[in-house]
């Protein structure tokens, strides 16, 4: 597979978050991925079209009639003004692009990359790709990293999340359907590099990020001939997550939930996710870019659907007794329940980096589930942790 490479030009009239640039771009030539893939993308199809395109990228660039003469980068997606707006107003942007394909190495369905790249030696990436569900995400990275606490969700009903290094947003079921069977959700994610665990988010680059990834769906969208505009999240995102002091309620905010046997450490301080969205996360005893303590809900029922094969991983089963029904395991570094709310499957799990804290685990889920269940209206559910 061959990157095509550009230098990001002024665009006369683009401006930033602009939808209708992308809908009144130039017209792309007959063999552009975007035309030929039009309608819901299929496995087969992708395939097809990816191999017929990127076959023939190289000679087209040479002959300047590829996809890139338009002006814009990532898919269509990006203008120069946009591009700018995520680097400071920086217009010497050299932009490099693997079309969507489908990915046959790691059988996750459609994807693709585009790289911005900085003279200065700032870049951003963007992936699209579908989330693999027999891994809780792509072997657990992607789930460590965007649905950290330190990403604020978008809202708004939106599947996704942003902070000032990493931003997310699934592609609505509504017009492109539903993912067959039990696949996870198409995302668009941006990154910005190695990630930090500073509860200091820079609001202005969250903003753009923000800004970028609902740009990326909405020009995936119209190319689809989806009806419908995203609206602009940034209004309505709550303020970035704090630290937050462990004695003065509990753990992760819960009321007299606590590590056994343990005193408060200049570590301990969790960072609880800020607002309403599809995961609540707890990140506590962070230590570099990785928390040593993880508690998670994962609310919305396409995003819990990552963890549908974890819950039957191997493990010590555990029972449930209450209004809901589900099913989930226990290990010496993952407790782990999925519910049957009223809304769709809810996922708790407790994820410790170290196997020493096993007795951690086993304290905590059965507290945790307790109350998160109750605070989301899922409950009343009580777990029985096996011996």
């Amino acid at each position: 597979m061959s990157d095509t490479h550009n230098d990001i030009r002024p665009d006369a009239g683009l401006h930033a978050g602009a939808h209708a640039d992308a809908v009144s771009a130039p017209r792309r030539p007959w063999w552009h991925w975007r035309r030929l893939t039009r309608g819901r993308l299929r496995p087969a199809l992708a395939a097809a079209v990816a191999g017929a395109v990127l076959g023939g990228a190289g000679v087209a660039w040479q002959t300047g009639t590829g996809p890139f003469t338009d002006g814009r980068a990532c898919w269509g997606a990006f203008g120069e003004a946009d591009v700018a707006a995520l680097f400071g107003g920086k217009r010497d942007i050299r932009a490099s692009e693997v079309e969507l394909g489908r990915d046959s190495v790691n059988s996750e369905g459609s994807s693709g990359q585009c790289r911005l790249q900085s003279p200065r030696g700032r870049r951003i990436t963007v992936q699209v790709h579908r989330l693999d569900v027999r891994q809780g995400g792509s072997g657990e990275r992607w789930a460590d990293e965007f649905l950290s606490a330190r990403l604020t969700p978008l809202g708004g009903g939106l599947l996704g999340m942003a902070s000032d290094t990493r931003a997310w947003l699934a592609v609505p079921d509504g017009c492109t359907g539903r993912p067959e069977g039990d696949d996870g959700p198409l995302v668009f994610d941006l990154e910005t590099g190695w990630t930090t665990y500073r509860d200091e988010v820079e609001t202005g680059q969250r903003d753009q990020l923000a800004r970028a990834v609902v740009t990326l769906v909405n020009g995936f969208l119209a190319d689809e001939g989806c009806e419908g505009v995203l609206a602009d999240p940034v209004a309505r995102m709550a303020a970035p997550a704090r630290f937050q002091d462990t004695e003065a309620e509990g753990l992760c905010g819960i009321e007299g939930l606590r590590l056994p046997g343990k005193g408060r450490s200049a570590f301990d301080r969790p960072l609880v996710t800020s607002g309403g969205g599809p995961v609540r996360t707890c990140d506590s005893d962070v230590v570099f870019d990785r928390p040593r303590l993880r508690l998670m809900t994962v609310e919305d029922p396409r995003l819990s659907e990552l963890y549908k094969g974890s819950a039957l991983r191997e493990g010590e089963q555990m029972e449930a007794t209450g209004a809901t029904d589900g099913r989930g395991f226990i290990s010496d570094d993952l407790g782990l329940f999925q519910a049957a709310c009223q809304t769709g499957d809810v996922t708790f799990l407790v994820r410790s980096d170290e196997s020493s804290s096993a007795a951690d685990i086993r304290a905590l889920l059965p507290r945790y589930v307790a109350a998160e269940a109750d605070r989301i209206g899922c409950g009343p559910l009580r777990i029985t942790l096996p011996g």
